[in-house]
């Protein structure tokens, strides 16, 4: 798959005059409107009678990391796929432009794009270096060109001395920086990466969930678009997040923006735990948001102070305790408030912030939280 044609040809997988500018994050942000980025213009995907994608604009700055999440079905991978120039349909109207040029209609083989899907797709009979190296003789490199190309990828993905090895002797993870290399060798304008990390058990995933985030600090121009369900991976992957729901953007913004200060309930639980709750509950009479009926107040689990039933001081919220779960570091806790049974909320104990014993099953508590780290969202 990674046979698209490349105009750059430098050590390092990025213009010497470039790396030498400025500090990444300084490039990112200067560079988050300029032309060298991507931009979809009014982007519309039907197959048949079915809306896959309802009319999307987007732009991604120059060496921004953007992970697109979203439940399944939501249209993130035909959005990937658009970039690639994948998609076919009988209904497909829009723009995209990359780095200056508008590729709508340039074919896959010339978009300069790397690509890494869920399953790797290494050539079995090939050693770790001719993988890697499959794009670059597809483009009639020459064989120092090649090697020495091959070499910086694989150094890149810390897999330096493994160039002989052939794909059945390494581990996922490994077989997954093969790919990473092969689809950096290009040079490329964008990388795709399409749920690279969801084949991964948890612990390695964790892992390599840190060291894509490492490369992208060594290649701060290179863009990247991460398709991913899991939302750990848009909090620690992103520079933003764009959050799809049924073919449209629920909100865009940094990973922070959307947990700290989610648009609606669909965001707010995504993005993590949320307590939705009636305004009144959390803001005192006085405050302007009390008496507020169109939206509800999103509490995080890890906002409540859980206090001694009948603590004095104004805004508690007394409850039962109805579940108890130890895991290690916090404990979380369900109590269903007096005051609203029908919504049992959530709340994290961490332990450093513990005050005394946790509470057990049906044990009665007080919560309390600030105005502040409560936030109006739509339902």
């Amino acid at each position: 798959m990674f046979w698209m044609k490349t105009s750059v040809d430098v050590i390092g997988f990025a213009p010497r005059t470039a790396r030498a500018a400025a500090p990444p994050l300084e490039k990112r942000e200067a560079a988050q409107h300029a032309d060298n980025g991507v931009r979809i213009d009014h982007l519309r995907v039907r197959y048949g009678a079915r809306t896959v994608l309802d009319d999307l604009s987007l732009s991604i700055g120059a060496g921004e990391l953007l992970t697109v999440l979203g439940k399944s079905g939501c249209g993130k991978t035909t959005l990937l796929r658009f970039i690639a120039g994948f998609v076919k349909a009988d209904g497909l109207s829009g723009s995209l432009t990359v780095a200056g040029r508008d590729l709508t209609h340039t074919p896959p083989h010339k978009r300069n794009l790397g690509l890494l899907f869920q399953s790797y797709a290494l050539f079995p009979h090939l050693s770790v270096f001719e993988n890697v190296a499959f794009g670059l003789r597809a483009r009639r490199l020459n064989t120092a060109d090649i090697t020495r190309r091959v070499a910086d990828a694989l150094q890149l993905v810390q897999l330096g001395d493994m160039g002989g090895v052939m794909p059945a002797q390494l581990s996922g993870g490994m077989q997954q920086r093969v790919a990473l290399a092969r689809a950096l060798v290009i040079e490329p304008d964008v990388l795709l990466l399409d749920e690279p990390l969801s084949a991964l058990d948890a612990n390695l995933r964790a892992s390599m969930r840190s060291e894509l985030k490492a490369l992208h600090e060594r290649l701060p121009n290179l863009i990247i678009v991460c398709v991913t369900h899991d939302r750990d991976d848009a909090l620690v992957l992103s520079d933003r997040t764009l959050l799809m729901r049924e073919g449209r953007i629920a909100q865009i913004g940094t990973p922070r923006e959307l947990y700290d200060a989610p648009r609606d309930g669909f965001v707010a639980r995504y993005l993590g735990a949320a307590n939705l709750l009636p305004p009144h509950l959390i803001f005192p009479a006085g405050d302007r948001r009390h008496a507020e009926r169109e939206r509800l107040a999103c509490v995080r689990p890890e906002r409540w102070r859980v206090l001694p039933h009948g603590a004095p001081g104004a805004g508690r919220l007394g409850g039962t305790v109805t579940s108890v779960e130890w895991r290690g570091a916090e404990t979380a806790l369900t109590v269903a408030l007096d005051a609203a049974r029908s919504e049992p909320v959530r709340v994290t104990m961490l332990r450093a912030r513990a005050q005394g014993d946790v509470p057990e099953r049906g044990a009665r508590v007080s919560l309390a939280c600030a105005t502040e780290d409560a936030v109006l969202v739509h339902p």
